[in-house]
């Protein structure tokens, strides 16, 4: 239809609740809103692993739907199951950030194909994996045992969010120009190819579909959503949101993640 629109969704409090759960409404309005022909795009920085699950349950597998992983660094079409579009760090500068977490005492994960890779299962593995489902895969001589380039690293730091502001503070400068980083949540530091964000992704899967900037909406609750939202013709902050995404928005929601926030933004802007 020529006045489809494309939904572009954040997952973790913003399409689903805290709990990870995901609520009727926003269930039935996303279903409603694909039986009339717009477009809804998962947009995380989870890793693919993390994203099927919920794409699955939405009834997104299929033809004509596509899953943006890694905060843009890697596009599915889900009709081909395969990657349509992927850039990935190279392993000179994953040495270097896994290098200066180690200098910090951080924890800090990486990703292959299929799994997260860690070196030994810990306390911040243990709140990643119960946030998402995704199968650790434990490699104790990370990341020189890395066979090929990953899409991202993050740092997980549970306690004291300080300790990732200096890391980035520190590392941001050596690898300016090749590594973009940038929070997720309070407790998640993303490290992501310099040029990768969830705005480039909008724009990039926009021109691939042959859909106008104009007809896309975006929604998100964190920093790393930021771009998102700038890139979209308009972009949502959910009422839980961080006071940064709230001031790049459009629109703030009336409802939060735990309140069908999502199905709010489909009522106004897309149906």
């Amino acid at each position: 239809m020529s006045d489809s629109k494309i939904l572009f969704l954040d997952i973790d409090d913003t399409l689903l609740c805290r709990d990870k759960t995901l609520t009727p409404e926003n269930d039935a309005l996303i279903r409603t809103a694909l039986q009339e022909g717009h477009h809804i795009v998962i947009c995380s920085g989870r890793p693919l692993a993390g994203i099927l699950p919920v794409a699955e349950r939405l009834d997104l597998l299929k033809p004509g739907c596509f899953l943006i992983a890694f905060n843009g660094g890697l596009i599915y079409d889900c009709g081909k199951k395969k990657p349509v579009f992927e850039k990935t760090l190279p392993l000179e500068d994953v040495r270097l950030l896994f290098k200066k977490a180690d200098e910090h005492g951080l924890y800090i994960q990486t990703y292959d194909d299929r799994n997260l890779l860690i070196r030994k299962e810990t306390e911040e593995t243990r709140f990643y994996t119960g946030r998402i489902s995704v199968i650790p895969r434990v490699m104790p001589d990370l990341p020189d045992g890395l066979e090929k380039e990953p899409v991202k690293a993050l740092l997980v730091e549970l306690h004291d969010k300080s300790r990732l502001d200096r890391y980035r503070e520190e590392v941001a400068p050596i690898v300016k120009g090749r590594v973009s980083l940038f929070y997720s949540s309070e407790y998640l530091l993303e490290c992501v190819k310099e040029g990768i964000s969830k705005g480039a992704a909008v724009k990039w899967l926009c021109g691939y579909l042959g859909i106008p900037l104009t007809s896309s909406v975006a929604a998100g609750d964190s920093e790393n959503d930021i771009p998102m939202l700038e890139a979209a013709h308009v972009g949502c902050a959910m009422k839980n949101a961080t006071g940064a995404c709230k001031a790049a928005a459009d629109y703030i929601t009336e409802q939060d993640c735990d309140h069908s926030g999502v199905a709010e933004i489909i009522r106004r802007f897309i149906l």
